[in-house]
C-alpha cells in the first residue's frame, strides 16, 4: 500500500499538472491517453510484463543474444517481487490520482496562481507551493481509491507469490477449508478498508477550500517550448506507454501470431462472461433505479442512510464479499438439506451456494454503487417541477419513471449498465470463490492459464477483457471533454 500510494502520486500528480496547466506537443492526445490504463486489469498487465521480462521472455533473450551472456552472468530486475507488484499496480491505478488532481487543477482560480507568479514564483515553484497544497484533498481522495483497489487485488499478488490479506483469505478458505479463519481474516481486512473509506470521505469534505477563491477564470496555459515541451510530452507519454500501449500491443501480438486457443473454447468463455455480466448489470441497474427513485420522492434521513449503506459494497474487496455471501448461503443450503432428509423430500445438491445465484448476489453487492452513482447523476439533472406536473396530471410514480424520467436519462442508464458490465467482466477473486463447478469466465481462464505459465495462451481472453474495458474509459473521457468545453 505504501509503495502504490507513493507511486501513484509521483506518476499521477505531475502528469495532471502538465495536462491541465501547460501546452506542449501532443497534449490533447496524451490527455485522454493517460486514462486508458484504467481499462487494463492489474492481473492482466502482470501476466503480460512477466511474459516480456522473465528469463525466457523476448527482452532477456535479446540481451543474451547481443552480449553472449548466459544464466547468472548478468543482473536483471526480478519482476515477480514486491517491487514488481507495486510497479504493476501503479501503472494501472495512477489514473485515479490523475483524474482527481487534473479536475482540481482545472478548477483552481487564476487569482492564486497569478498572484504567486507576481510574487516571483517560477511555474515549478508555484506548482509545489500553491497548486499541490490546494489540491491535497483531491490527491488524497485519488490515492485512497487506488489503495482500495490495492487491497482488493488478488490476481497480481497471487501470481507473484506475495502473501496479502486477499491471498490469505483465499488460501485459508480453499486450501485449509477453514471458513471461520477466512472470515476472521476478512474482518481484519475490513478494518483497513473502513479506514480508507473514512479518509476518502473526510478528504472530500474539504474539497471546497481549494477551488474558485474569488475569480472563476482558469489560469492561462503555460506555453512550453523547446526541450521543456518535449520533456513534458515525455513525462505524460511514459505512463500511457507502459500502462497501456506496450502491454496492449504485446497482448495483440500474442493473440494474433502465437496463441493456440481453440475458437470454440474462446466463444464459450466469452458467452459465459457476457451473459453473466449482462445479468449482473441488469440487476444492479434495476436496484439502483429503485433506490435512487425512492430517495428522490422520500428524502428522509433513513432512506438516505440506507442508500449510502447499500453503496458501500464497491469499497469492499471481492474476497470479503465472497465470504460474506457464501457463509449465509451455505447455512441456508445445509438447513434445507437437513429439512429434506428429515421429511423425506429427496432433495439433493446445493440450491444457492456454488451456483450462479451466489455470483450474482456478490456482483450486485460489489458494483451496485457504480450503477447508483450514474442513476443519481441522471435523476439530479431532471427538474422536480416535471415530477409535480406529472403528479398533477394523475400519473403514478412508476408512470413518471417510465414515461418521463427514463427517456430523459437514457444515457445515464446505459452508462450505468455498461460500467457494471465491464467491472463484472474484470472481477476475479469473487468469481474464483463463488463460481459453479466447471464454469469459467474470461478472467478465470486467463488466471488459470497464467498460473500454469501458459502466458501466450492467456493473451486472447486477457485482450478481450481489455478491449471491452476500453469502452467506459472512452465514454468517461468524452464526458470530461464535454464538461471542459
Amino acid at each position: 500500500m505504501a509503495g502504490v500510494g507513493i507511486g501513484t502520486v509521483i506518476m499521477g500528480v505531475p502528469a495532471a499538472w502538465l495536462a491541465a496547466m501547460c501546452d506542449f506537443p501532443g497534449r490533447r492526445w496524451l490527455d485522454w491517453g493517460m486514462l486508458l490504463p484504467l481499462a487494463m486489469p492489474a492481473y492482466v498487465i502482470a501476466y503480460t510484463y512477466t511474459g516480456m521480462l522473465d528469463f525466457a521472455g523476448p527482452v532477456q533473450t535479446l540481451l543474451r543474444e547481443l552480449t553472449g551472456w548466459g544464466y547468472g552472468d548478468y543482473w536483471f530486475w526480478e519482476i515477480r517481487s514486491h517491487s514488481g507488484a507495486i510497479a504493476m499496480l501503479v501503472l494501472v491505478l495512477y489514473p485515479y490520482v490523475y483524474l482527481m488532481a487534473r479536475a482540481t487543477f482545472l478548477e483552481q482560480s487564476a487569482v492564486s496562481f497569478e498572484a504567486s507568479r507576481n510574487l516571483g514564483y517560477s511555474p515549478f515553484r508555484a506548482f509545489i507551493k500553491v497548486a499541490i497544497p490546494m489540491a491535497r484533498p483531491a490527491i488524497i481522495a485519488g490515492v485512497s481509491l487506488a489503495l482500495m483497489e490495492t487491497l482488493a487485488d488478488y490476481g497480481t499478488v497471487q501470481y507473484f507469490g506475495i502473501p496479502t490479506f486477499s491471498t490469505g483469505i483465499f488460501r485459508t478458505f480453499y486450501g485449509f477449508g477453514d471458513a471461520n479463519g477466512a472470515a476472521q481474516l476478512a474482518s481484519l481486512l475490513l478494518v483497513f478498508v473502513a479506514t480508507l473509506i473514512f479518509v476518502e470521505r473526510y478528504s472530500r469534505r474539504k474539497l471546497s477550500y481549494n477551488v474558485r477563491a474569488g475569480s472563476r477564470a482558469m489560469a492561462s496555459r503555460i506555453q512550453l517550448n523547446g526541450g521543456r515541451a518535449w520533456l513534458a510530452a515525455l513525462a505524460c507519454f511514459i505512463p500511457f506507454f507502459f500502462g497501456f500501449l506496450l502491454p496492449a500491443g504485446q497482448l495483440l501480438s500474442w493473440s494474433v501470431f502465437d496463441a493456440q486457443m481453440p475458437w470454440s473454447d474462446f466463444l464459450i468463455l466469452s458467452w459465459n462472461s457476457f451473459y453473466l455480466a449482462g445479468l449482473a448489470a441488469l440487476i444492479a441497474l434495476v436496484l439502483a433505479t429503485l433506490l435512487a427513485y425512492t430517495q428522490r420522492f422520500n428524502s428522509g434521513s433513513l432512506v438516505k442512510q440506507a442508500t449510502e449503506f447499500a453503496a458501500l459494497g464497491y469499497a469492499l474487496p471481492g474476497t470479503i464479499i465472497a465470504i460474506g455471501v457464501l457463509a449465509p448461503l451455505v447455512f441456508v443450503d445445509q438447513s434445507l438439506l437437513a429439512f429434506s432428509e428429515r421429511f423425506g423430500l429427496g432433495m439433493s445438491g446445493l440450491i444457492f451456494s456454488g451456483t450462479l445465484f451466489a455470483l450474482l448476489i456478490a456482483y450486485t453487492v460489489r458494483f451496485l454503487a457504480v450503477a447508483l452513482g450514474s442513476v443519481q447523476s441522471g435523476l439530479g439533472q431532471i427538474s422536480p417541477s416535471l415530477d409535480e406536473a406529472a403528479k398533477g396530471m394523475g400519473r403514478s410514480p412508476f408512470q413518471v419513471l417510465r414515461q418521463i424520467h427514463a427517456p430523459l436519462m437514457k444515457s445515464s442508464l446505459l452508462t450505468a449498465l455498461l460500467v457494471v458490465f465491464v467491472d463484472v467482466l474484470k472481477e476475479l477473486p469473487a468469481t474464483l470463490m463463488l463460481r459453479p463447478f466447471d464454469f469459467n469466465t474470461l478472467a478465470v481462464r486467463a488466471f488459470e492459464l497464467a498460473s500454469d505459465e501458459q502466458l501466450i495462451e492467456a493473451a486472447p481472453p486477457s485482450l478481450m477483457i481489455v478491449a471491452v474495458g476500453l469502452v467506459p474509459v472512452l465514454l468517461l473521457n468524452r464526458a470530461i471533454s464535454r464538461h471542459k468545453h
